[in-house]
C-alpha cells in the first residue's frame, strides 16, 4: 500500500493551486468559499455519525458527495471549466427539492425558532446548515462579482440549508428510522 502524500509543501507560500496550473492566495475569494463548504461537508460527517437513522444518514451522504462536486466547480478556473466538466445542475437542486417535500411529509415544521441541540445529530445538522449559510453568501458575492456563472450553485446551497433544517427535525422525531 501507497501513502498518499499529505504535506506537499506547496500552500507554505500563502498560495493554493486551483483545478489546473492557476494559483491563488489562500485568502481569495474561491478558495474562501470552497473552504467554507469544507467545512460543512465535515459538519455533515459528524450528523452522518452521530445518527441512528438509516435514512438521514444516506441522504447526508448524498449531500456531501453533491457538495465535493460543488467544490470542484468552485476550484474550477474559467478556461478548463467546459474540460473538466464540474457542475452543479439544475437536477442536483431538484433532487434536493424532492427529498426536502417527502421529509416534511413525515414531520411538522413549526413556525417558531428552533433553539438547536435536542439531539447530538440534529445539533451537528443544525451547525451544518449555517455552515452552509456562509458558505451561500461567499457564492452570492463570487455570482454577483462575475467570478463564477452558474447560479445553480447558489439556488444548491440555498437549498441544501433548507434540507439540513428540515433534516434535523426529523432526525429528533424519528431517531431510531432505518
Amino acid at each position: 500500500m501507497t501513502n498518499a502524500k499529505v504535506t506537499t509543501r506547496t500552500g507554505d507560500d500563502g498560495y493554493t493551486g486551483l483545478l489546473g496550473s492557476e494559483r491563488v492566495p489562500k485568502y481569495d475569494p474561491r478558495p474562501d468559499t470552497f473552504g467554507t463548504v469544507d467545512e460543512a461537508t465535515s459538519a455533515l460527517g459528524m450528523a452522518r455519525a452521530l445518527t441512528h437513522n438509516t435514512r438521514a444518514r444516506d441522504i447526508i451522504y448524498r449531500l456531501q458527495q453533491d457538495l465535493y462536486l460543488l467544490m470542484a466547480e468552485l476550484a474550477t478556473p474559467p478556461e478548463n471549466y467546459e474540460k473538466l466538466g464540474y457542475r452543479i445542475t439544475e437536477g442536483h437542486v431538484a433532487h434536493l427539492e424532492e427529498v426536502s417535500a417527502t421529509l416534511k411529509e413525515h414531520v411538522a415544521i413549526g413556525n417558531r425558532f428552533i433553539i438547536p441541540g435536542d439531539t447530538p445529530d440534529s445539533a451537528a445538522l443544525d451547525l451544518a446548515r449555517t455552515i452552509i449559510r456562509r458558505a451561500e453568501r461567499k457564492v452570492a458575492r463570487l455570482l454577483h462579482e462575475g467570478i463564477i456563472s452558474n447560479k445553480d450553485v447558489l439556488r444548491y446551497l440555498n437549498r441544501a440549508s433548507d434540507l439540513a433544517f428540515i433534516l434535523a427535525r426529523y432526525v429528533e422525531a424519528h431517531p431510531e428510522e432505518g
